[in-house]
């Protein structure tokens, strides 16, 4: 009978273990908001994890200009993706944003505060760590072709997909690298050549440049 209770008690303590009351879960809930001068009409919202982006958030709506939507999305990952078509053509897309740190994503000309917004105009010279635009290009200056590229920021701990993908980054090509705005500068790079062999740098502050040439 002892030994029945035992095994009951151990169960319910799993159980409880893995239980996470909602009011302590991160919130990864934010305003989509746009600044740019154009009209969103289709907005996806994915969790970096998978590839594939999901319905449009908006439904039959559209986003104008200097509107912003509230979105909820039914995952619960912090670390996501966002991309936005205007009406009349073109697409914009922020990755692995850090919704869970953030109130706001601002695409457009309004800029980004520390933490709170992502949006702002590339090439912004600022101080290591604060608010800006940490996206650039990535070009390869080594006379040796680049089969593997990772990017993170430096507050995340792994590197992220392989942004070539089937893709090879020959000598004098360049790479285009998106990164959330208004979170942090300074960012973590690092390559794979086709013989192996890998290269990394650590800690660039990436919004005061407008392209790094990997040399």
């Amino acid at each position: 009978m002892r030994r029945h209770l035992l095994v009951a008690l151990a169960l319910l303590a799993g159980l409880l273990g893995g239980f996470v009351p909602a009011a302590a879960q991160a919130q990864n809930r934010f305003w989509l908001v746009n600044e740019t001068g154009r009209v969103i009409e289709r907005a996806y919202v994915s969790s970096s994890r998978v590839s594939n982006w999901g319905p449009d958030i908006l439904g039959t709506g559209v986003l104008p200009s200097g509107r912003r939507v509230w979105v909820t999305p039914n995952f619960g990952d912090c670390v996501l993706d966002v991309r936005v078509t205007y009406q009349g053509g073109g697409d914009e897309e922020r990755r692995q944003v850090n919704a869970c740190g953030i109130s706001q994503i601002v695409f457009g000309r309004g800029g980004a505060g520390a933490g709170a917004r992502v949006g702002g105009g590339a090439g912004a010279v600022v101080s290591p760590g604060v608010a800006g635009n940490p996206s650039f290009w990535l070009a390869n200056q080594t006379g040796l072709t680049i089969r593997e590229v990772y990017v993170s920021l430096a507050t995340q701990s792994t590197w992220g997909n392989d942004r070539l993908g089937a893709n090879v980054l020959q000598p004098g090509q360049r790479l285009q690298v998106s990164l959330p705005a208004g979170v942090t500068c300074l960012v973590d790079v690092r390559v794979v050549y086709m013989d192996g062999r890998a290269a990394e740098r650590r800690q660039l502050n990436t919004c005061s440049i407008s392209q790094l040439n990997w040399r």
